[in-house]
């Protein structure tokens, strides 16, 4: 029946046997009545139509032997078992829960071979139950097929985006929502339906992880009621800010709602910074800049840019040092932002209009000896003690979650009854502090300064030196910078005055804030070990193991940005030394606006003139900060071409050779230059493959897309044998570019699905939408315009989440050429003006960009039979591309100006 009507695979010839025998086995195993039968058979009954279907009834006995009909006075039975009818089965199966096996029961539309008055109507029956069989256990390409068969079911369009999601193709996802939507309201005059609309928030929720959200390593202790009242809260609010004194638990509750989010989260702790914006973005997961990628934009505005179209709840953490920045910012991106939220921590509010205070007290008795239990049983397994002292214990800690963690921390060494008696001193000595400070602040000062007391000398000095590091330190940092021992570590740890993740160590920020004011000044011996660190990892940043080495480096940023700060102001050779050892680092993370601040910083301490015997480190931060400087960057550029020209051999980092070469564009096409740059190149394997690569894109922007090739995939199997993503993700996409130029879009997606592999492995997000759009022009050019406009879409919405305008650009670009293919000439001339307004200037060279909108514009320009308006955008292409040296795009420019008008 699912499908052509078969007997034991065996076909009925005879038409009107064939529905005969579909009515019996539609009502299999009861009598169907002789009316039914005759009616669902003729159109018009003929004379005599009772003996008719009684001559029709003999004849499919006889040619299906073993076929039991059975007559009776009102009709005809088919003895049938249920599991002998495949569509009884397929509902069997469906009601088992095994959709997938009652789906592989179908062979094509069911009754596909019948036509009688009854098979249309018996026909939408069996519909019902296959769209059944595809919604519980159809795979993504039945859901689609299926949904084009019913555009306008909403249950399988939304099966199908959570279908999509599931595979992890959100934008897909929202498309064929986008479309459902569309089609509801021109077909029907209505929006979509709640169970459509749900699946859509499903999507949208999903599409971004909680991000930096802190993994909780004890259990959620004493409140329930905060975490409800302020998730309420922060449904109905955008700004929540959960306001007490330190140690009351903000950050825990702040962490616990986080988890408990259903959308997106970003988690961003400004404890170890003082850069709130440069914090946010990086929380965000906003990369300064891709791999492949252009476009100087500010911090601040890059952040809006990244979340203005985002649903997310940004978790602040720890606002109240940087307070007055915190509220400028976050002011800025709630009021630029609509569907961002915020939950901030802090000692005292922001100021911000429409903020929502909740404030977070000290734990009440019944709380806070759960907690103290939870905490003491955790350090002490089988710890007992009377109830009535836990709670006395509580009450004299004031009931501050800090305070009390830190009392349970002590049960292993000391009896419940010496922590109550040594907190009763503590307190009545420390409550003559000053009267000015708020009592809590006096208590917490209590607490934690009897928990230094607790201390051995060797672990205060630890505890002391320790306050150097930014954002917490490995072992290793912490017994050499510290000079210290592992023992006297793991006492710490134990004792709670420090918090070990995985294999890195942190202090909470109310005792580091104590213990900071004991500690000798270790900066520079912190920023000299740094340094060495650095030094160590940079040639791994271009080898094998360069994932583990970023991932390192990772781990310590907060500490690397104080150590170039810290030596900025003191020791300016240090500064020089750091900036240049870093440079790979910040290349391959992609966080050049943050290097460049870091490298004007360092020129305006040193002056216009390099120190002696920094040389190199001095034009390396002028080649890392020029793009963003103010003022002559030509001049910077010269400054650090002159410096690098009085080179003997390559430079000490080899990334200074290739900064060099795109500061400095296409080399002139004369001897001496190549020369000259060839001087610089090192002989290790690394730079070779650098050469080659920097080779063959100078090969194909002059016009020698062969010797481009060659060049290109030698580069390609060098930075394979290295190990380096980042140079083997450019060769490879370069090598696509070449063949999509050549006409051959299956090589150019090859080529861009290596590219693509090695760039997701480094997590370069913006790299990844570049390469989207070099896959949406190979699928044009290989007549998947579908598949092309999928790319377009999905690289727009990487860019906008990313807030980078040089890929939205690139984007709206390629929307317009897809417009003007399609002869909607209007909407192409829109898409280039929107790509026209997001290219960014400043960042190497807009003008390549510029170029390529004004060739499209001068296209469509002549599509539209405008030839004077196609001339005046040709020939601005055609200036802009012999001033950027590129053979290849002015060759392309020359040929339309020569091409006839046509669209």
């Amino acid at each position: 029946m699912l499908g052509p009507v078969l007997v034991d695979g065996v076909e009925v010839a005879a038409p009107r046997q064939r529905a005969l025998l579909a009515m019996l086995v539609l009502g299999a195993g009861r009598v169907v009545g002789h009316d039914q039968l005759i009616n669902g058979l003729y159109a018009e009954p003929p004379a005599g139509a009772v003996n008719a279907l009684q001559s029709q009834v003999s004849r499919l006995r006889r040619t299906v032997p073993g076929l039991l009909i059975e007559h009776h006075p009102a009709g005809y039975r088919l003895v049938a078992d249920a599991s002998q009818v495949d569509h009884l089965r397929c509902v069997e199966l469906l009601a088992a829960g095994c959709a997938a096996q009652a789906l592989a029961l179908w062979r094509g539309p069911a009754l596909a071979d019948v036509d009688a008055p009854f098979a249309e109507a018996a026909r939408q029956r069996l519909s019902e139950v296959f769209i059944n069989c595809v919604l519980s256990g159809g795979t993504t390409d039945d859901l689609r097929d299926l949904l084009g068969q019913h555009p306008l079911r909403e249950d399988v369009r939304a099966a199908l985006m959570r279908a999509l999601h599931l595979d992890g193709r959100q934008t897909e996802a929202l498309e064929v929502f986008a479309r459902g939507k569309e089609l509801l309201a021109d077909e029907l005059g209505v929006d979509p339906s709640p169970g459509l609309a749900a699946a859509h928030l499903e999507v949208l929720r999903a599409q971004a992880p909680h991000r930096g959200v802190p993994a909780q390593l004890t259990s959620f202790v004493g409140r329930d009621e905060d975490l409800r009242r302020v998730s309420k809260w922060l449904r109905d609010n955008r700004l929540v800010t959960l306001i007490g004194p330190g140690g009351t638990g903000k950050t825990r509750l702040a962490v616990e709602v986080a988890h408990r989010e259903p959308g997106e989260v970003a988690f961003v702790d400004l404890s170890a910074t003082t850069d709130v914006a440069r914090a946010l973005l990086d929380g965000v997961g906003v990369r300064e800049a891709g791999l492949l990628s252009v476009g100087p934009v500010g911090v601040e505005e890059r952040l809006r840019a990244a979340l203005a179209a985002r649903e997310v709840l940004l978790v602040v953490d720890n606002c109240e040092h940087v307070v007055d920045d915190a509220a400028r910012v976050l002011g800025d991106l709630l009021a630029a932002c609509p569907d961002v939220r915020v939950l901030a921590t802090s000692r005292e509010p922001l100021g911000i209009t429409g903020e929502t205070l909740s404030p977070v007290t000290a734990l009440d008795d019944d709380a806070a000896t759960r907690l103290f239990l939870d905490r003491a049983q955790a350090v002490k397994p089988g710890f007992h003690a009377g109830h009535d002292v836990i709670t006395e214990v509580c009450r004299r800690l004031d009931g501050i979650a800090l305070a009390i963690e830190l009392a349970a921390a002590r049960v292993r060494s000391l009896p419940i009854a010496e922590i109550a008696a040594r907190l009763d001193d503590r307190f009545r000595l420390l409550s003559k502090g000053s009267r000015t400070a708020a009592p809590r602040h006096r208590t917490l000062q209590a607490v934690v300064e009897w928990s230094w007391d607790l201390l051995t000398d060797t672990e205060r000095d630890l505890a002391a030196r320790f306050t150097v590091f930014s954002g917490g330190a490995s072992l290793d940092a912490v017994t050499a910078v510290c000079e210290s021992d592992v023992d006297t570590m793991t006492s710490l740890v134990d004792k709670s005055l420090v918090e070990v993740v995985g294999d890195r160590y942190r202090m909470l920020d109310t005792i580091r804030a104590f213990c900071a004011a004991r500690a000798p000044d270790l900066a520079g011996r912190h920023a000299r070990w740094f340094l060495a660190r650095a030094q160590e990892a940079e040639p791994h940043l271009r080898a094998h193991d360069q994932i583990e080495w970023l991932t390192r480096l990772g781990a310590d940023h907060d500490n690397l940005t104080a150590a170039v700060t810290w030596a900025t102001g003191h020791d300016i050779g240090l500064a020089l030394e750091l900036v240049a050892a870093l440079s790979t680092y910040y290349w391959c993370r992609g966080l050049r606006t943050e290097a460049a601040r870091q490298a004007e910083a360092v020129i305006r301490a040193c002056g216009e003139t390099a120190p002696r015997g920094r040389e190199q480190e001095y034009a390396l931060c002028l080649l890392i900060a020029w793009p963003f400087a103010q003022g002559d960057q030509s001049g910077r550029i010269g400054q650090a071409d002159a410096l690098l020209g009085a080179l003997d051999g390559p430079p000490r980092y080899p990334i200074m050779t290739m900064m060099w070469g795109m500061a400095l564009g296409p080399p002139e096409n004369d001897s001496q230059t190549w020369h000259r740059r060839h001087r610089l190149v090192g002989t290790d394997p690394w730079s070779g493959a650098l050469a080659l690569v920097g080779d063959g894109l100078v090969a194909r922007m002059q016009g020698d897309p062969e010797t481009g090739r060659d060049l290109l995939r030698r580069g390609a199997l060098e930075f394979g044998r290295v190990g380096d993503r980042w140079g083997a993700a450019l060769a490879h996409h370069q090598l696509g570019e070449i063949a999509l130029e050549a006409g051959e879009p299956a090589q150019a997606l090859d080529a861009i699905g290596r590219a693509h592999a090695l760039l997701t492995e480094l997590g370069a997000t913006e790299d990844i939408a570049e390469l989207l759009v070099a896959r949406a022009r190979a699928r044009l050019a290989s007549g998947d315009t579908e598949g092309a406009a999928a790319d377009y879409d999905e690289a727009l919405d990487v860019g906008t989440r990313a807030g980078a305008p040089h890929v939205r650009a690139t984007c709206h670009l390629g929307r317009a050429e897809l417009a003007r293919r399609n002869g909607d000439l209007g909407t192409a001339w829109a898409e280039c003006d929107q790509a026209w307004e997001l290219t960014p200037g400043g960042w190497y060279s807009p003008d390549e960009m510029r170029c390529h909108i004004a060739l499209e514009r001068g296209r469509i320009a002549k599509a539209r039979g405008d030839h004077a308006a196609a001339r005046e955008h040709l020939h601005e292409a055609l200036r802009r591309a012999v001033g950027q040296r590129n053979l290849l795009t002015e060759s392309a420019v020359r040929a339309e100006l020569a091409a006839p008008a046509g669209p």
